[in-house]
C-alpha cells in the first residue's frame, strides 16, 4: 500500500541467497518485501514533472506503477534521447527541450522540467512528454487520467476532405521544423485527410479512421481521442508505437519482412486486388502490396501465368523495405538551427518521385510537374540500390509506361468494341450481374494498369509500370488474348501477342 504523505511504497525484489544445499552448488531465490520510498520529489519549479525515480537504469516514476509501458519504453530512442544529443556533432543547447522532460509534445503550456531545473532526473523524452505532468496522478491516480494525444496539427480543408484534429501538444511538437520535418510533409500527405465518407462508414473505417485502425491492430490503450466522434487521421501514434521499440523506428509492424501480410504498409493497401462481382469490384481498391509481389488482378485461364510468378525488382528482397524504401525517401532540408546548413530528412509525405522547388523541397499531391529529373526527384530509387542514376531510374521508368500504356491502350479499344457502355449495366461489363465474364476479368486488368495515376495527368500507368511492370504487362497481353478469343474481336496493332507475352514473363525477376 502507498503511503501518500511520505511517499513510500512497500516494493518487491528478488534476492539470491545461498541454498541449504551447498552440495549442490546451486543457488535458490527468495522473495522479500523491504520499504523504500517511492521517489524523491522532484524541485519545486518542476511544474509538476516528476522524471526519473531511478536514472542509470532508466526507471521513470510512472514505471514505478506502468510496469509494461516502462519495459518496453526502456529499449526505444526516446529512452536514450539525451545521450543521443550528447553524442552529436549536432548537440546544441537549442536542441535540449526535445531531448528532455519538458513541456513539449504535451498540453502544458507553461515551462517545466528539464527547461526550468536543468536536472538530470529529466534527461530523455520520458512518459510525461507526451502525457504530462504526472504529479497530480500519483498524488491520487483515481481523479485523474493524463492521456497522450494522438492527434496532429491541422491540414487545410479542401473538396470532400476535412481537416485533422487542431491541437497543440503531441509528436508534431518536436518531430518538425528543426532536423526533420516530418509533421510537414505529413500534414500535406493523404494520410493527414481525412475523408469523410469512407471514416464514416463502418466497413471501412479501419484503414481510413485512426481509432478503428488502432483497434483493429489490438492496441487497447487509451488515448484523447480514443472514444471521440470525431475522426482521427492516420497520424504519427497510428503507425508508430511510444511504448515499444519491437520493430525499428517504433513502428507498430516490421516494413522489413518477407510475409507481405505482415508488412505495416500491406495491412491497408492491399485491398481489392482481384476482381469480383460486388460493388465497384470490377476496379481495384488498394492493390498496391499484391501487384509487388505478383498477386494482384485476373489471370486469364489460358495464359500459363500463375500468382506469385512474376515479380520486378521492387517486390524482391533486392528492396527489402518494400513500400517504405520509395515513399520514405530521404530529402534535403534547411536547418533552421543553423542557417545555410542543409541536412538529409525522411519526408513522411509519401509521395515517391514528387516534384520538387528550386531548394529540392517535396511538393505534395496535386501539384504536377514533368516526369524527368530535376522536376522530380528520383532519389528513393537511387537510394533503394535498384538504379544506379536517376536519370537511369526515369529511362527505366519510361521504357516501362511506353509498353504498357500501349497494351492498356489496345486492351481498352477491344473492350469498347465488346461493350460500348464499358461498367454502365446490361453490357459483358456489369458488376450487377452474378455472371463473371472474360470481358469483366480484362477490364479489371485496365483498371489495375492506370489504377491511382491522377497526378501524372497523361501518363496515366506510371503506379503500375513502377509497383510490377512485368506482370501488368503481362495481364494486359494475356487480356488482349482472352477477349479476342471469347468474343471475336481483333486487336488493330499487328503484333504477336504470345512473343510479347513471354517477353514479358521472361523479362521478371523470379
Amino acid at each position: 500500500m502507498v503511503d501518500r504523505r511520505s511517499r513510500s511504497i512497500i516494493r518487491r525484489v528478488t534476492l539470491l541467497v545461498p541454498a541449504v544445499l551447498l552440495a549442490s552448488a546451486c543457488t535458490d531465490t527468495k522473495i522479500v518485501e523491504v520499504e523504500r520510498p517511492f521517489f524523491t520529489d522532484p524541485p519545486a519549479q518542476a511544474a509538476g514533472f516528476l522524471g526519473y525515480d531511478e536514472e542509470v537504469p532508466k526507471l521513470t516514476v510512472c514505471g514505478n506503477c506502468h510496469i509494461g509501458q516502462q519495459s518496453g519504453w526502456v529499449g526505444t530512442a526516446h529512452a536514450r534521447a539525451w545521450t543521443d544529443l550528447q553524442n552529436s556533432s549536432d548537440a546544441q543547447e537549442a536542441c535540449q527541450v526535445c531531448h528532455t522532460v519538458s513541456e513539449k509534445g504535451n498540453a502544458t503550456s507553461a515551462a517545466g522540467g528539464w527547461v526550468t531545473t536543468q536536472d538530470s532526473r529529466f534527461h530523455d523524452v520520458q512518459c510525461e512528454n507526451c502525457h504530462g505532468p504526472g504529479a497530480t496522478h500519483v498524488a491520487n491516480p483515481d481523479a485523474s487520467q493524463p492521456l497522450a494525444s494522438l492527434a496532429v496539427n491541422p491540414v487545410e480543408p479542401s473538396g470532400g476532405l476535412i481537416a485533422a484534429q487542431a491541437n497543440t501538444d503531441g509528436c508534431g511538437e518536436c518531430h518538425g521544423g528543426a532536423h526533420e520535418a516530418i509533421v510537414e510533409t505529413w500534414s500535406e500527405s493523404p494520410h493527414a485527410e481525412v475523408v469523410e465518407s469512407p471514416a464514416g462508414n463502418a466497413a471501412c473505417q479501419q484503414c481510413h479512421r485512426g481509432q478503428q485502425i488502432l483497434e483493429a491492430w489490438g492496441e487497447n490503450a487509451d488515448y484523447k481521442e480514443k472514444n471521440s466522434p470525431e475522426h482521427l487521421a492516420i497520424t504519427c501514434g497510428v503507425c508508430h508505437d511510444p511504448h515499444s521499440n519491437a520493430n525499428p523506428g517504433q513502428l507498430r509492424f516490421p516494413v522489413t519482412t518477407p510475409a507481405i501480410e505482415e508488412h505495416l504498409c500491406a495491412r491497408c493497401h492491399n485491398r481489392r486486388t482481384a476482381p469480383s462481382n460486388a460493388a465497384h469490384g470490377l476496379s481495384p481498391h488498394a492493390p498496391e502490396s499484391a501487384l509487388l509481389i505478383g498477386d494482384a488482378g485476373w489471370f486469364p485461364p489460358n495464359a500459363n501465368i500463375d500468382q506469385g510468378q512474376i515479380l520486378g525488382t521492387h517486390g524482391t528482397d533486392r528492396n527489402p523495405k518494400l513500400c517504405a524504401t520509395c515513399h520514405l525517401p530521404k530529402l534535403p532540408v534547411s536547418d533552421p538551427l543553423r542557417p545555410g546548413v542543409t541536412i538529409e530528412a525522411t519526408s513522411h509525405l509519401f509521395r515517391p518521385i514528387p516534384c520538387i522547388d528550386a531548394e529540392g523541397k517535396p511538393l505534395p499531391f496535386g501539384q504536377d510537374c514533368d516526369l524527368a529529373p530535376p522536376a522530380r526527384s528520383y532519389k528513393s530509387c537511387v537510394a533503394g540500390g535498384c538504379h544506379g542514376t536517376e536519370q537511369a531510374a526515369f529511362s527505366a521508368l519510361t521504357a516501362a509506361t511506353t509498353r504498357i500504356q500501349r497494351a492498356a491502350d489496345e486492351l481498352l479499344s477491344l473492350l469498347e468494341q465488346v461493350d460500348p457502355g464499358l461498367e454502365a449495366p446490361g453490357g459483358e461489363i456489369d458488376d450487377t450481374n452474378p455472371t463473371f465474364t472474360v470481358a469483366e476479368g480484362a477490364f479489371f486488368n485496365y483498371n489495375l494498369a492506370t489504377f491511382g495515376n491522377a497526378e501524372f495527368g497523361t501518363n496515366t500507368v506510371v503506379g503500375s509500370s513502377v509497383h510490377n511492370p512485368f506482370l501488368t504487362e503481362a495481364l494486359l497481353i494475356a487480356s488482349i488474348q482472352a477477349v479476342e478469343e471469347e468474343y471475336g474481336v481483333q486487336a488493330s496493332l499487328r503484333v504477336d501477342w504470345n512473343a510479347e507475352l513471354r517477353q514479358a514473363v521472361q523479362s521478371s525477376v523470379r
